[in-house]
């Protein structure tokens, strides 16, 4: 069944959120939602693509784990994926997957290896001929980042194997931790050195274990608990649970909380047990997680895309406080999305004090009639940020005041949109707002946009924080002296930098469009914008309805790219960008040729030609190249090892070429 508009919109803004929650999450260790709130968005989504499968995109979340890692770090590439688990909150969906496993392996009870889920930094330790060689995290799953230097100094991690029996190559898995009382004593040091004390274990242990500098590790109070391998060279265990066992007699502390059950009522009898010493334990752990124990039942039943089918992460429900709505802000996130943010009277929620509180849009604060002034109960599950999960009526005080959204940005004053079937508000002065300043340079300033070297996360901070840039425009008045007196910046820096500038001021008309951050508009939509208008003044001046006759744009991206080039402060940016030099060449006179026109996709590897150099004849010869295949599309050119894109091709009757027949077709 083809989704409708709502539901390909609302997958469309699920992907985008939940991918700036994993970004948040799994490389900037400073997430902004609960756990529970982000597992009830991917789960959302699951339910869309279980619905309507055409919805389902390679770079859906559901499609993969985590993010991308930092470019401060090395890459590890971990030869077996480290996968994320479902997740379960609720008896009900732990006896559906004990069903799922007994039917499949066609069994009338399991064994299965129960253990805490760690809240901490997932890590693979690489072991050759017994001694520790590489550290990785977990990253997207496939590629981590190298924290070797940093894993050493973990005081519970063995440099070497103890005993005998080991495999040559062995990969340990599991969690980087501060336990708790180790934590309690690390802030209360932080605060007599005049530092800000960490909100929870989890963040402490994730920024401690990714310092670029091992010493400042080496002072943390890290531990590591293994959970279970990746890569061995040789078996040594039949389960889990022998392997766990393996790992104490090497050297691991394995602790004493995993223990091997029997069927269903086993592990709802070890998750309530565990949900009883939770508070007591030396670690913070956010719920338990169940494996079938043998690795050859293991094998048989295998995987999904992002996760086992023979284990499930049951998590711990979140924790719950009263308190009170003392005043509601409108907050400015880094894309322009405003979110409506609970201040709270203070109180403790699960040993944190909580003092602010998520109320994730407009829509949720009326349907749940949030005022200020209002008792309300808040829930927190181990983030900075909890939300508002109901009001209490009853208490509710004479006068308790509504909340609506501004219709201008209360940081930099430009108009605030939301559009038709979308749950956000947004500003629109993406270029100019101060609260986007930061990510809308640092993105100006990437690799696949103007591509300015040099220009990296920590000095943007630094002009920012020095008020030396305010847009992207700033950047090119700055002189080498100035450069040259910020910090880890000399003479020669500054000097490669200004050059770096100058250079980026030839670019081209795609790159520029996708340097401007608008919102929707990728690399893709940037370079069907630039190939359709050729020019950067009528794409600024188009409607929604011509917008709209690009392929692949649809009415919400239409309506972003319109908001913002609408909103004269951004106007002003591009004006002063282009006023201090940034240029690129004119678009040729399109041929009208066959092939003028014409709309193009293609998919797998060409051997007498790259992808770059297919699309420039293309584009020398008058057609358009789009990156998906749609009802527009003229021609799919399939390469070796073409995708899913040829089977779509041809349900829409699209005609498709042959590498010969291209050529032909192109001369």
């Amino acid at each position: 069944m083809k989704a409708p508009k709502e539901a390909v919109a609302r997958a469309r803004a699920l992907r985008e959120e939940i991918e700036e929650h994993n970004y948040r999450y799994y490389v900037l260790d400073r997430p902004t939602i609960s756990d529970a709130e982000y597992d009830r968005l991917l789960r959302e989504l699951q339910e869309l693509e279980r619905r309507y499968p055409d919805l389902v995109t390679p770079d859906s979340p559901t499609q993969r784990v985590g993010a991308a890692p930092r470019s401060d770090f090395g890459r590890v590439r971990h030869s077996i994926p480290m996968l994320s688990l479902d997740n379960a909150f609720s008896e009900e969906e732990v006896a559906e997957f004990d069903r799922r496993v007994r039917e499949r392996l066609g069994a009338e009870t399991v064994e299965y290896h129960a253990a805490p889920k760690f809240d901490g930094l997932s890590v693979s330790l690489r072991y050759e001929a017994g001694r520790l060689v590489q550290a990785g995290t977990r990253g997207d799953g496939r590629v981590g980042e190298d924290v070797t230097a940093n894993v050493r100094t973990i005081r519970n991690v063995p440099l070497r194997l103890r005993g005998g029996g080991w495999p040559p190559v062995l990969e340990v898995r599991g969690e980087a931790v501060i336990p708790r009382k180790a934590f309690e004593r690390f802030n209360e040091e932080r605060l007599a050195a005049g530092e800000p004390a960490f909100a929870n274990p989890r963040n402490a242990a994730a920024g401690s274990l990714r310092q670029l500098d091992p010493r400042i590790t080496a002072a943390r109070p890290l531990s590591f608990f293994p959970w279970g391998i990746g890569e061995s060279a040789a078996a040594f265990a039949d389960g889990h649970t022998q392997t766990m066992q393996a790992l104490a007699g090497w050297g691991f502390a394995v602790g004493s909380e995993f223990r091997s059950v029997t069927g269903l009522r086993g592990c709802l009898d070890y998750y309530r047990d565990m949900a009883g010493r939770r508070e007591r334990l030396d670690f913070e752990v956010d719920g338990v997680v169940y494996k079938v124990d043998r690795y050859a039942d293991c094998e048989r039943l295998g995987f999904t895309a992002r996760a086992p089918r023979w284990a499930l992460a049951h998590k711990f429900p979140a924790q719950e406080e009263t308190t009170v709505v003392e005043d509601i802000i409108a907050s400015v996130g880094r894309t322009g999305v405003i979110t409506p943010v609970a201040r709270l009277r203070p109180v403790e929620v699960g040993g944190v004090t909580v003092s602010r509180a998520t109320l994730h849009n407009e829509d949720e604060v009326r349907r749940k009639d949030v005022r200020v002034g209002d008792t309300v109960i808040v829930r927190r599950a181990g983030d900075v940020i909890p939300e508002v999960v109901a009001v209490v009526p009853e208490q509710r005080r004479r006068g308790a005041r509504r909340w609506r959204m501004p219709a201008r940005c209360p940081v930099c004053g430009s108009r605030v949109e939301r559009l038709e079937g979308e749950a956000a508000h947004r500003c629109v002065g993406g270029l100019y707002c101060a609260a986007q300043r930061r990510e809308a340079i640092k993105h100006f300033a990437s690799r696949r946009a103007l591509d300015i070297d040099g220009l990296g996360d920590k000095l943007v901070d630094q002009l920012v924080e020095r008020g030396l840039v305010h847009d992207p425009s700033d950047l090119y008045a700055l002189d080498t002296d100035t450069l040259a007196g910020l910090e880890r910046m000399g003479a020669k820096s500054a000097a490669n930098l200004k050059a770096a500038l100058e250079r980026s001021k030839r670019t081209t008309l795609e790159r520029f469009l996708y340097a401007l951050g608008i919102p929707e508009v990728g690399e893709a939509t940037a370079r069907a914008l630039a190939g359709f208008f050729g020019d950067l003044d009528t794409i600024m001046s188009a409607d929604v309805e011509e917008l709209q006759r690009v392929p692949d744009v649809g009415p919400v991206v239409a309506e972003r790219i319109r908001a913002f080039f609408s909103e004269p402060h951004n106007r002003e940016v591009v004006e002063r960008l282009r006023k201090a030099g940034i240029r690129w060449p004119a678009p040729e006179r399109r041929s009208a040729g066959p092939l003028a026109g014409k709309t193009f996709v293609l998919t797998g590897a060409l051997e007498s030609l790259t992808r770059d150099e297919a699309r420039a004849r293309l584009r020398e010869r008058g057609a358009r190249v789009t990156d998906s295949v749609s009802r527009k599309t003229d021609y799919l050119v399939a390469g070796a090892d073409p995708g899913s894109k040829l089977e779509k091709a041809r349900a829409l009757g699209v005609e498709v070429l042959d590498e010969a027949a291209f050529l032909k077709l192109l001369d």
